[in-house]
Parts: C-alpha cells; structure tokens; sequence
C-alpha cells in the first residue's frame, strides 16, 4: 500500500491527528490485525482528540492568565483558607458559565485569589469555552487609550465574545466617573441575557487592600444572576 501520497494528501486537509495514528498503526503489529472499519474509528478518534487539544492549547494561551500553571486538582483546601471543596467542585463545572452567573473572590492580601480565579479560569478553558484575563488597572487604562483612538466600540466587541472574563485587583485603586461607566458596559453585555445566546459570564478577584472610602469594592450588579457562599475568605458565587 502506498501510504506517502496519502499522508501527503492529509497533510494539505490539515489533518494531523489522522496522520500521527496512521503511521503508529504502521508501527504497530497489533493494528494490522484490526478490522478496516476498527482502524478508521482509531484513526477519526485520533483526530478528533488532536482538534480538542489543539484548541485548548489556543484557548490557554489567548486568556493570558497570569498564573497559567494554576488548576483546580491543585487547590490547597487547609482549614484556615476557609474554602468549601463542595463550591469548588461545583464552580469546576462551569455551570455557573452556561447560566450567565458570576463569581466574585473575596479575602485578605496574599491569600491566593489571583491563583483560585485563574484555577478556574483554565478549568473553563479545559472545558473549550474562551478567556480573557484582566488586571482592572490595566483595562482601565486599555478603555482610557481605546477611547482616544477611536477602538472603543471594537474594543467592547472583543471582550464581549469572550465566554469568561476574569476581572483581577478590583478596587486596588479609585475609579472615575468615565472608568465606572466603561466597566458598567463590558458587565452590562455579560449580564444582558436578551441580547446574546452564548453563556456569558464574570469573574472578579476583589482586592483585599481596596478601600471603601474611595471605591467599591464589589463589581456593580453583582447580585444580579448570582449566588452567594459565606467563608472566612469567602468566595461569593
């Protein structure tokens, strides 16, 4: 059998997974002994698994997390973190996602928001929904130049398709009037479930050195479409 045209062939389809299990099954004696229809079902699997990961690899790498090694099977749960393995596991879901809900982290400077947040956001990524991850601070100032060069509206397009935005340092420094409003709109198109037919939803790290005096420290509408879980160092979901 001529195999090089056909891998050939497959590589101008993209087709790299069915290339990768064609010629293991070339290598391997005990594929020779499968069925025709077997070997195709080893070869389209193969492909399919290829596709899955490649996409994963693309999503990961678009979220820019800023902890990308963190996951959820690494969550240290001691007592004193005050986490519930019951919320956590059922946020691993992404549920919450496909319901258009939120989840905001709450606790005390270095007390591991930043890593719990992007844990879950590369479970979403996993799971082969889009991320995009966000220090406030930096989008503030990404809103501020959009809005100077005309990008604002294509900006908002951009983090509107993503399935999950997770919002880090919320309240670390004070906000202006233009600030708060160019925030209302990206949570507006998270929340606006009449206007979108993807889940959509939000994720918010608040600062645990934010002040009351000068800002929020809560993202606006949080309530809405969420639900709440108490903890020493909680996680309001």
């Amino acid at each position: 059998m001529l195999t090089n045209p056909t891998i050939e062939t497959l590589k101008s389809l993209k087709l790299h997974g069915m290339i990768e299990a064609l010629e293991e099954q070339q290598q391997t004696p005990v594929a020779q002994a499968l069925s025709f229809e077997e070997r195709i079902a080893l070869i389209v699997d193969r492909e399919r698994l290829y596709r899955d990961n490649q996409r994963r690899t693309r999503l990961l790498r678009g979220a820019r997390l800023k902890v990308a090694e963190a996951c959820v099977e690494d969550i240290n749960y001691k007592a004193a973190r005050g986490l519930d393995k019951r919320q956590i596991a059922s946020l691993a879901t992404g549920e919450w996602i496909r319901r258009t809900q939120n989840v905001l982290i709450t606790g005390a400077t270095g007390s591991g928001k930043t890593w719990l947040g992007c844990a879950l956001a590369q479970q979403t990524c996993r799971q082969g929904a889009s991320v995009l991850y966000w220090r406030v601070p930096r989008l503030v100032e990404e809103l501020r130049v959009a809005h100077g060069d005309g990008s604002y509206i294509k900006f908002l397009r951009t983090i509107a398709k993503a399935s999950l935005i997770v919002l880090d340092d919320w309240g670390l420094t004070a906000l202006s009037t233009q600030d708060r409003a160019d925030l209302l709109e990206i949570l507006d198109d998270r929340l606006d479930t009449h206007r979108q037919s993807a889940a959509r939803g939000y994720l918010a790290r608040v600062s645990g050195r934010a002040d009351a005096g000068r800002c929020d420290p809560r993202p606006p509408r949080a309530s809405q479409s969420s639900h709440r879980a108490e903890g020493p160092r909680g996680i309001d979901a």
